[in-house]
């Protein structure tokens, strides 16, 4: 398996430092329903696992919750509910979108709220280390700190403090001592969640808790770290700066590997942009199948627009294969598919879309591993929701 590395700007070997491999994808913030752009980074996620393991790899996949965060708490305001009901209700719904999408769980499914004594034992390192300054009751990360901050994104100063303010952050924050330093633990006001610490009663920053979870269910570097472009700054820019100073290992993760952006009406699609696909309204509408297929005929680094007619377009064409497939040979098992191949080399679902096309047709290979590896049913519309989130491992209720 070949991956292009943000952080090298190369296509390079995945090459794990030990057994199993470990992947930690940042996941959800769970304010809102899964859109379609959530389904394109964890569909991407779970075709690379599902390669891995059809390759005889053993994978630990982790992917995260962060139900604590600004999004959550301004949201169950505005809807008259606690942050943790919220956050409870809407993960609870993206497993189900999920199952219902053929996406298997990850072996880990940590949350913040599950978290706050990790983040805080770390927090207290990063200010013994002097990597971490106190004001008042918040802790900020000192940038200065570290010497190569931005060799992620490759970003300018100028452009790091532009965007740290467009995706959260304040720059103008007079207790920093400089505007790229970030919050690491924060007071909380009045009606937010809290947790007692050295600091007072508070909660912690976005950043640190992605370190946290990371470390503590993977150890001290991760083979392959994924997400959205869009995080790649500051979110992961600063995971970077925080671990490597707290456990002296570099590099972080040895792989980067980011999801290209998926637009709808010319903007990027976001809940705070209020421009949704939702996934649930689709899936009344299309099979899995369908759905994935309009996924994954993008290269995975790719941004794209998503129209209505792309997805009427991939339905027709998953019928046909589905058609195809009903009427082909027997696979022969004794033969690998091409698709494997195409996957080996920078996740090229475009290319293995096509490859499994010809192998159904020709019923050369063994094509029904290689629909499997890429989650594609070819069956069945949708199997029964209780015994397809069983198989595929989510948790209760949807269990």
């Amino acid at each position: 398996m070949r991956l292009r590395n943000t952080e090298t700007n190369a296509v390079q070997p995945l090459e794990p430092a030990a057994r199993p491999i470990g992947i930690y994808v940042c996941g959800i913030t769970p304010y809102d329903t899964t859109h379609l752009g959530h389904a394109l980074t964890y569909v991407v996620f779970d075709v690379l696992i599902r390669a891995l393991r059809a390759a005889g790899q053993a994978v630990r996949y982790v992917q995260n919750v962060t139900d604590v965060d600004d999004d959550i708490i301004r949201r169950a305001r505005d809807l008259g509910t606690t942050w943790d009901k919220l956050a409870e209700k809407e993960t609870a719904l993206y497993e189900a979108d999920m199952a219902d999408l053929n996406v298997r769980a990850p072996d880990v499914f940590p949350k913040v709220s599950q978290t706050i004594p990790k983040i805080i034992a770390l927090v207290r390192t990063l200010e013994a280390q002097g990597h971490a300054y106190r004001r008042g009751g918040n802790v900020y990360f000192r940038v200065g700190s570290v010497t190569d901050y931005g060799r992620l994104s490759r970003l300018g100063r100028d452009e790091m403090i532009k965007l740290s303010s467009e995706r959260g952050a304040d720059p103008n924050d007079a207790r920093k001592q400089d505007p790229l330093d970030f919050l690491l633990w924060q007071e909380s006001a009045p009606d937010e969640p809290r947790w007692p610490s050295p600091w007072g009663e508070g909660r912690p920053g976005w950043h640190i808790e992605c370190s946290a979870m990371a470390l503590a269910n993977l150890g001290d570097q991760v083979d392959v770290h994924g997400g959205g472009s869009d995080l790649i700054y500051p979110h992961h820019e600063s995971e970077i700066a925080q671990s490597e100073s707290i456990t002296g290992v570099r590099p972080f993760a040895r792989i980067w590997a980011h999801v290209g952006m998926l637009r709808y009406g010319g903007q990027k699609m976001s809940k705070s942009l209020h421009n949704l696909v939702l996934v649930r309204d689709l899936l009344g509408r299309y099979n899995a199948d369908s759905i994935r297929v309009l996924l994954l005929r993008h290269h995975y680094r790719e941004s794209w627009e998503y129209t209505a007619e792309q997805l009427d377009d991939a339905a027709a064409w998953t019928g046909r294969l589905r058609e195809s497939a009903r009427r082909s040979t027997s696979p022969t098992a004794d033969r690998p598919s091409p698709v494997f191949a195409a996957l080996d080399d920078d996740l090229d679902t475009p290319r293995a879309l096509r490859l499994l096309e010809e192998a159904i047709q020709e019923g050369a290979g063994d094509w029904r591993a290689a629909a499997d590896v890429l989650g594609l049913q070819l069956g069945a519309d949708r199997m029964p929701a209780p015994e397809t989130k069983k198989a595929l491992g989510w948790r209760a209720p949807f269990s």
